[in-house]
């Protein structure tokens, strides 16, 4: 097991492919390889999904919790398995026991804690858990497998 600090948003996208405005996830830190990650998304006003989710009361949408869980878990992936691994797809298989417990909103900064709960060949198990501050904003299990294009 190694721990390295953080990886910042330009690295993040030469392991995983995400772009804008689809990278739900700003920088990963705490990466204990084969383990767990934290991700982190800056929460804007300015983010699409904005417009219409909802007009003068913006949330970010559950879904989009989920998937910058699935993409902190993908950067832990990715660095757990090595430059072989970069670039390629990692695909939701389940989602499960999904609990959105609060709003977030523009202004808040989303700390996304993933823990790997196992791993079989190129499918991985994960707990996910979303926080600001200290308090838990959504959590999920989820299983996914990362694959060549």
């Amino acid at each position: 097991m190694s721990l390295e600090n953080e990886i910042d948003v330009m690295r993040i996208m030469e392991m995983i492919p995400h772009r804008y405005p689809f990278l739900m996830i700003d920088r990963v830190k705490d990466i204990k390889t084969g383990e767990s990650a934290v991700g982190v998304k800056n929460v804007t006003a300015t983010e699409p999904h904005f417009q219409g989710h909802f007009p003068g009361h913006p949330i970010m949408p559950g879904v989009l919790i989920i998937e910058a869980m699935a993409q902190t878990a993908a950067v832990l992936v990715v660095h757990t398995l090595g430059a072989a691994s970069e670039g390629k797809l990692v695909y939701f298989m389940t989602v499960d026991n999904a609990r959105f417990r609060k709003p977030v909103v523009p202004g808040d900064t989303l700390e996304i804690a993933v823990t790997k709960i196992r791993s079989r060949g190129n499918v991985f198990k994960f707990e996910g858990v979303a926080k600001v501050g200290e308090t838990v904003m959504a959590e999920a299990t989820f299983a996914a497998m990362i694959m060549d294009h």
